[in-house]
């Protein structure tokens, strides 16, 4: 098939759509829950109070602004894709922002500008306490005359367009992770499935083995590993393939068929089994005296891999059998040289997934 042939078809998979509309008929549809932004999505919502005023000093001034995207459902409701943190800025600062129980947010109080100095201490209303004065009416009506353009993306399009659009709409940008774009697609996929991931995430277990820094988990590290967990467990990764295009598929693939009481139910155990024998050194270097440093991917691909595939034979050995089974195999870890060969940060993640993911449940059989 040629190049034009193959762009042919993959525009017939994507139906799309747009106008100009006013954030006034935004927050009306808003309102009337004709526009939804899923309670988990509205998590993402995260710019400071100095991006929200710029954001609305930029409404003010006319700077030009970027288009939302939206999904149209088969009931004609549209679904957010893209314009989370925009839309989010106007309706909070209107008062009308929901919270994931159907509770209104604060209304938003301004910071002053190089531009607009004025726009300190305001909000859409004065304040009950005095905290905050009210923006004049024409200032609203100015607000809500405000064109921005939708981009739709029709019900009848391709199941995967929405997912693939966010993603490349979000993938490179500062304002999100990778991962807090693979959150946000499992949330359009199945709102169920992301609460599942986040609370095995969450595990008490599971973190005290990972051992993440503050920074790296508001990055949603602890997600991400977890979706590593079920991804190579679950979906054979095929050589050569890009880290993140693995990632991202395989959330899709997992999210829509899995067999989840089971693999919790496996997911527990390991986790419980790992932190009980090694704990906090359970995904570090063992440097000859003790297991100590920063957490190593490339030891969590090969120990929770492989201790997860053999999590029944490896609970059936018994203390305290198991724990010098489990401490002997991760030290030995580091004298394998398949392992030393594929590991440490010159090795690209094509290269240490194909090397390493195979040995794991060998590695780790009794």
């Amino acid at each position: 098939m040629s190049l034009i042939e193959e762009i042919a078809i993959a525009r017939k998979e994507i139906v799309a759509d747009g106008y100009d509309m006013s954030f006034g008929e935004l927050m009306n549809l808003y309102r009337d829950d004709e526009i939804v932004i899923s309670p988990a999505f509205q998590r993402l919502f995260r710019w400071d109070e100095s991006r929200k005023t710029r954001f609305i000093e930029s409404l003010l001034l006319g700077i030009p602004i970027p288009p939302i995207f939206v999904f149209q459902r088969e009931d004609g409701v549209w679904e957010l894709i893209d314009g989370l943190q925009r839309l989010s800025t106007v309706f909070e600062f209107a008062g009308i922002l929901k919270d994931g129980d159907g509770s209104l947010r604060p209304s938003s109080v301004l910071e002053g500008t190089k531009m607009l100095p004025s726009l300190a201490n305001m909000a859409w209303e004065s304040k009950d306490d005095g905290s905050a004065d009210g923006i004049d009416k024409a200032i609203q009506l100015a607000i809500k005359r405000v064109r921005i353009r939708v981009e739709i993306l029709r019900q009848d399009s391709d199941p995967m367009a929405k997912y693939e659009l966010f993603q490349r709409l979000n993938t490179g940008g500062e304002s999100l992770s990778d991962q807090e774009v693979r959150n946000s697609i499992a949330v359009m996929i199945d709102q169920t499935f992301y609460d599942w991931l986040a609370s095995r995430a969450a595990d008490a277990n599971f973190l005290a083995t990972i051992c993440q820094t503050e920074q790296a988990a508001m990055k949603q590290s602890t997600m991400e590993l977890a979706l590593r967990y079920f991804a190579f467990r679950l979906v054979p990764y095929k050589p050569g393939r890009d880290v993140n295009e693995y990632l991202d598929d395989a959330l899709v693939e997992i999210a829509q068929n899995i067999d989840r009481a089971r693999e919790q139910d496996v997911f527990d155990r390991t986790f419980q089994l790992l932190n009980r024998h090694s704990g906090a050194g359970t995904f570090k270097k063992w440097d000859g005296f003790s297991f100590t440093g920063q957490f190593l991917m490339s030891v969590f691909e090969v120990v929770a891999l492989g201790v997860s595939k053999n999590i029944d034979a490896l609970e059936s050995m018994g203390d305290p059998d198991l724990g010098d089974f489990i401490d002997r195999r991760r030290k030995e870890l580091w004298a394998d040289v398949r392992f030393t060969k594929n590991s440490g940060a010159g090795v690209r993640g094509t290269t240490r997934l194909r090397a390493l993911l195979p040995i794991a449940e060998e590695y780790f059989r009794p």
